[in-house]
């Protein structure tokens, strides 16, 4: 499925460039300020955003991202409120816009419903963690219907015919999770082990981009983590970021805007840049 999510992977590749996507937890800190977060991850040089529909109960997520859609859920962002947010940024940006999120809401939202407000909303594509492949026909019927890519992850202890089926039914790339843990667990005394199993899913995985995630804070651990992807993803590490920009009585809002753009280039780049 062409796509302005897998063209950008495509000339990414062309040019021999590491894809990276940023999470964010749709309505936090507020939600008055996730426009000017989107924009700010848009300015810091992400070729893609996962924009987070909070739920209450996530899955294999830590303690930050949790904590984030906590916040969202108590300050009343709906699915509605993330799917406005979501057409609001597509007005302003081309860049690569997917929605995270769990089965349960969208099913109660409606699946056929939801994935044609997502596409009239301009997002490109759907990462839901908790719908396992032989299911996927629940949702994946009407997103073909409106032409979203789906995004299955892989694990460390996803067996290799698993693999092969999640690479034939994914479009747009694979999320190839690092442990078998929560998101923003930390990679050291890891690295090894997870060197040898990103290069093996690499030889399983060869319809779609494989892009790794979960544990990444910084451009050395992309840089590792990326020898045999095709790029990677932060979440965790920019919700703490945010977190602590907010925590800064100082700061304007324009101010934190411009260091969550140079926190989100860093990881991309190094911190020189």
């Amino acid at each position: 499925m062409s796509s302005r999510l897998s063209s950008r992977l495509l000339t990414l590749n062309s040019n021999k460039e590491k894809a990276m996507g940023i999470f964010l937890t749709s309505g936090f800190p507020s939600p008055e300020v996730t426009d000017l977060l989107l924009d700010a991850i848009d300015e810091g040089g992400a070729d893609f955003i996962e924009l987070g529909m909070p739920h209450s109960d996530p899955l294999a997520e830590g303690l930050p991202i949790q904590y984030s859609s906590t916040r969202a859920l108590k300050a009343g962002i709906t699915m509605q409120d993330t799917l406005e947010i979501a057409a609001r940024f597509r007005q302003r940006s081309e860049t690569p816009l997917l929605l995270m999120g769990y089965v349960n809401p969208i099913l109660r939202f409606g699946a056929a419903k939801f994935c044609e407000l997502a596409a009239d909303a301009g997002v490109d594509g759907l990462i839901i963690p908790d719908l396992p492949p032989q299911e996927a026909a629940l949702v994946r019927v009407h997103m073909q219907k409106y032409r979203l890519n789906l995004v299955f992850l892989v694990a460390p202890n996803t067996p290799d015919e698993r693999m092969k089926e999640i690479d034939r039914l994914s479009d747009g790339f694979v999320y190839c999770v690092t442990i078998t843990g929560l998101t923003g667990t930390g990679l050291a005394g890891r690295l090894d082990a997870i060197d040898s199993y990103l290069k093996h899913a690499r030889e399983i995985i060869t319809h779609n981009p494989l892009l790794v995630g979960f544990g990444i804070q910084s451009y050395d651990n992309a840089c590792d983590l990326t020898k045999h992807t095709d790029g990677f993803i932060v979440g965790s590490a920019v919700i703490k970021e945010v977190e602590r920009l907010w925590a800064c009585p100082d700061l304007s809002m324009a101010e934190r805007g411009q260091q969550v753009a140079r926190f989100v280039r860093s990881l991309k780049y190094g911190p020189k840049k």
